[in-house]
């Protein structure tokens, strides 16, 4: 799985038939396929994750995937959905209890189901070499843990290439056509060809142009692949705060071939669709005979499969990244554009070439629903104190994730500065300045109760300093920092132990002292927000009446840091895909009817030289599902952590064109 989708917290794959029928059979494999009811098949497959979409939308999901030439669908079965506290999350009793699930029900091919293919861990590699003995005893278990729950289906292991027979080792990757398996006997899969790439909150959109992921799908077919699986096919959202990683956003668009919205994305669906029709053309020849490889020049060359029967199939292939090529094939010429590949099923005529797009091209407006929000109400946060109830008072700094077990993004870290009334920036001097050092991911610093300014880190560079002039008074005062944690370390060796929240050095310069190194003093501690369990519930509406809230109008008001809002308003007419536009706020959550949307962050925004969407918000819009929605009535409630302009959220409709 790509690093970003919390693969850590996810252990096996399934693989669903879309378009086989449906009755008692045998999966085994061989060096060239996948063998399924005794024939070889090449199978396109796409990732669906049932969680970032909403059950409404999966019907269309798959049907829009069988219609773009997939014949399987890959999804993970998410750990960290299904069993969400310790039952204890061992990895044994989880597996175990999915497979003998889906025994009950009947859905592994050798019992007339869909299920043809599973993934017992997931890019386990990096960690195997790191561990040495102790990784590769873990994989040789999970491979025969895996193989004893008699599922008779294959098995598979992603980017392990020690995987223990009759385990498959597979390819992900923006290109595989180099990869090869442990084991002659294995066949050549992909089980992650990258779409796309996710994005991060203040990192660049990325996108991956269909040309060059149908060129990198026609080359590893023609190196004697088999199996490609699209990663993803359909990306959606990271619902609530289930994003994958630190700093990952709410969308997982991936830039898949159907979006985040569930909405076709033209060229890349048409194109791949032509790409798969071009290739099942050829596949008996590709799966009964050797290619033979001639050169055609310098950058180019023909893969060519002739089978006994007189099947024949060819790829021609240009692989210069910017000069077109004629080349003489069989007595004939062809043009190939730069950087692409031609499918001949016949060896004569070109059906296909990866580089040459053509129809209609997706075209998005996010318009207005004209929803009024009213009868709006705010409740704002208090600063945690030392005089508050903590749920830990001790002394030093503690790490975020340890304390908070990730029951909430918020902890609050406060404890009390001593000064003295003859101290020289009391009487005209420069005023002190508090630097704090952090592991990520974001931080506000309360003095006495009131905002003194925000920092962050970013995907890349979590660590970041605050450093900020600050008001304090004779006597006692209050430093409070609030430490946010913007999804949990995924991957890696020991990535259990990264450290996240306020670690130090917290120091005060520019007393009379010189500095105080605030970092051993009492520190006391308070997990989450007072709106977290008061407001949210963790999903029950049923606790907003006992907050204090108050009727605003939220016009000429200066709007207040920690701030809740609440309103209700009711559903558009349509069917369209509907998403709030967060873009005049900064950083919090949003929930309707007491479901999380998800994180929003639209205080980052994308870089100057991103190439797409640059200096842009990083993510403005965020999905509405409509199933969550009643036709009358709905709540909505915003946290917002620094300050906004609520009466600017907007409920938007995404329409989609082609031209």
């Amino acid at each position: 799985m790509a690093a970003s989708s919390g693969s850590k917290s996810i252990f096996m794959s399934i693989v669903l038939s879309l378009c086989l029928h449906l009755t008692l059979s045998s999966v085994t494999y061989d060096n060239k396929a996948l063998i399924i009811n005794g024939q070889r098949r090449i199978l396109f497959s796409g990732s669906i994750h049932y969680p970032r979409s909403s059950h409404e939308m999966w019907e269309g999901l798959i049907q829009k995937a069988k219609d773009g030439g997939l014949d399987v669908i890959d999804t993970y079965v998410f750990w960290n959905v299904h069993e969400p506290s310790p039952g204890n999350h061992a990895m044994q009793n989880f597996t175990q209890k999915i497979v003998l699930m889906m025994k009950d029900e009947k859905l592994f091919k050798s019992q007339g189901g869909p299920i043809i293919l599973s993934q017992i861990e997931n890019e386990y590699e990096p960690e195997r070499e790191e561990f040495g003995s102790a990784g590769e005893a873990y994989i040789k278990w999970a491979a025969e843990m895996a193989v004893e729950l008699n599922t008779e289906v294959p098995w598979v292991m992603c980017k392990e290439e020690d995987a223990p027979d009759p385990v498959i080792n597979t390819c992900n990757g923006f290109y595989c056509h180099s990869f090869s398996p442990n084991k002659p006997s294995k066949p050549k899969m992909w089980t992650e060809a990258w779409t796309g790439w996710f994005s991060d909150f203040g990192g660049q959109n990325y996108q991956r142009p269909v040309e060059d992921l149908a060129f990198a799908v026609a080359r590893f077919i023609q190196k004697g692949g088999s199996f490609v699986n699209y990663y993803m096919y359909h990306g959606g959202t990271n619902f609530g705060r289930t994003a994958g990683g630190p700093f990952i956003t709410t969308s997982y668009d991936y830039d898949a071939p159907i979006d985040e919205y569930g909405l076709i994305r033209e060229p890349k669906y048409g194109h791949l669709k032509k790409l798969h029709k071009a290739i099942k053309l050829c596949e008996n020849a590709l799966l009964t005979a050797n290619s033979t490889v001639t050169s055609l020049g310098n950058y180019e060359e023909a893969h060519v499969f002739s089978s006994e029967s007189g099947q024949c199939a060819a790829f021609l292939s240009n692989y210069h990244t910017e000069s077109a090529a004629r080349v003489t094939f069989n007595n004939k010429q062809y043009n190939l554009p730069p950087w692409s590949i031609s499918i001949l099923p016949d060896c004569k005529n070109i059906i296909f070439n990866t580089a040459n797009v053509t129809g209609q091209r997706s075209h998005v407006q996010m318009l207005p629903t004209n929803v009024t929000f009213h009868s709006w109400e705010t409740f704002n946060e208090d600063v945690f104190s030392l005089e508050d109830d903590s749920t830990i008072t001790t002394v030093g700094l503690l790490e975020q994730l340890n304390v908070t077990r990730d029951t909430s993004d918020y902890l609050w870290y406060s404890t009390s500065v001593n000064i003295s009334s003859s101290d020289s920036f009391l009487h005209g001097g420069e005023r002190p300045t508090l630097s704090v050092q952090s592991r990520g991911h974001a931080l506000h610093v309360f003095v006495n109760g009131q905002l003194t300014g925000s920092a962050s880190g970013t995907r890349t560079y979590k660590r970041f300093t605050f450093r900020g002039n600050v008001n304090l008074h004779a006597g006692v005062n209050t430093i409070s920092l609030l430490s946010i944690a913007v999804g949990l370390p995924n991957n890696g060796p020991h990535f259990e132990s990264y450290k996240t929240g306020v670690l130090g050095p917290v120091v005060l310069h520019g007393i009379d002292e010189g500095k105080r190194d605030l970092s051993w003093h009492k520190w006391s501690y308070k997990i989450g927000l007072q709106g977290e369990a008061m407001v949210t519930g963790l999903g029950s509406q049923s606790s907003i009446p006992f907050v204090s809230w108050v009727p605003s109008s939220l016009e000429h008001k200066k709007q207040q840091p920690l701030t809740w809002y609440k309103a209700y308003f009711d559903a558009p007419e349509g069917d369209e895909p509907l998403a709030m536009d967060m873009s005049s706020m900064n950083k919090g959550q949003v929930l309707i009817n007491g479901q999380n949307i998800g994180r929003y962050w639209t205080g980052t925004y994308r870089p100057t030289n991103c190439g797409f969407d640059c200096g842009k918000p990083s993510q403005q819009w965020y999905h509405v599902p409509r199933s969550w929605l009643k036709p009358r009535q709905n709540l909505l409630i915003v946290f917002e952590e620094i300050s906004g302009d609520a009466s600017k959220i907007s409920l938007v409709k995404r329409l989609v064109t082609r031209k």
